[in-house]
Formats: structure tokens, sequence, C-alpha cells
């Protein structure tokens, strides 16, 4: 329910602030500002962006847990789509998304409701299968002093 509302009242409220911004600095001003901070906000959002994919490459690379990384990621994603959508409201608020301490408290606040159940990296260490498909053997280490010449090994001869 609260999704359609969403649906319903950002336009509107998108259509009345188009309208009295329009009123207020008029036609191309108002335009201009939308597509300003459009720009402005696509290169911070890019920016953020890079750093957001630095930690979670780190807290990968140090096998610790990557969900704040892939959640700062998830609302800077998040907020580039707000900041692309045309309006001062929805530009507002991927603005506010871009801000760090917001996004910190919005996790805070996020992770009252969530429980981490299992967090694994890498492939699973399952055993080796015993059977038919497992060939014992021995090796030799051969000195390279007394090593054989190199010369065709008389299996690849027809």
């Amino acid at each position: 329910m609260w999704l359609f509302a969403a649906f319903l009242l950002v336009p509107v409220i998108e259509i009345g602030l188009f309208i009295q911004v329009g009123g207020l600095i008029g036609l191309w001003p108002t335009l201009g500002l939308v597509l300003l901070t459009a720009v402005v906000g696509t290169a911070v959002m890019r920016t953020q962006g890079a750093r957001a994919l630095a930690d979670l490459q780190r807290a990968m690379n140090e096998l610790r847990d990557p969900t704040a990384p892939l959640a700062h990621g998830a609302m800077i994603l998040f907020a580039g789509a707000l900041l692309l959508t045309p309006g001062f409201f929805t530009d507002a608020m991927g603005l506010a998304l871009l801000v760090p301490q917001l996004r910190e408290a919005l996790l805070r606040r996020l992770a009252r409701h969530m429980q981490t159940v299992s967090f694994t990296m890498g492939a699973s260490r399952r055993p080796a299968p015993r059977g038919d498909d497992v060939i014992e053997g021995d090796f030799i280490e051969i000195d390279p002093e007394k090593r054989p010449p190199q010369g065709p090994s008389g299996w690849t001869q027809h």
C-alpha cells in the first residue's frame, strides 16, 4: 500500500514544486536548475560509488562482512536513480542519500529490523570424493642437473 502511495504522491509533489519554483524564477531557469542538479548529483554519485566499490573490494579482500559496503552501494545507486528523475523533490531525496552520515543513520535504523543469518566467503570446503575417480600415486623429484635431455617423448610421434 505504501508503494502505491509513493507512486501517487511523488508526482503530485513534483508538479506542485515545478509550479511554485517556475512561478518564482521562470520556466528556463527552472529547467536549468533541474538539469544542473542532475549533472552535479551524477558527478557526486560517481565518486561516492567508486568509493563504495573500493570499500566493498577491501572488505572482500580482508574477509570481512560486506553488508555495509553493499548497502551503501545500493543506496548510492538509488540516489543516482532519484537524481536522474526530473524534479526538485526527487533531487533533494537523491542528494540527501549521498550524505554518508545519513546513509549510516539509515543503516543503523534498518539494522534493528534485520538479522544476518549466514555469511560465507569463497567456495565451500567439501572433501574430495573417494571412489573410482581417485588415482593414487608417488612422485620423485628429479635434480635439474640429472634431468634427461629434452626431446620428443615418443608418445607424440605417429
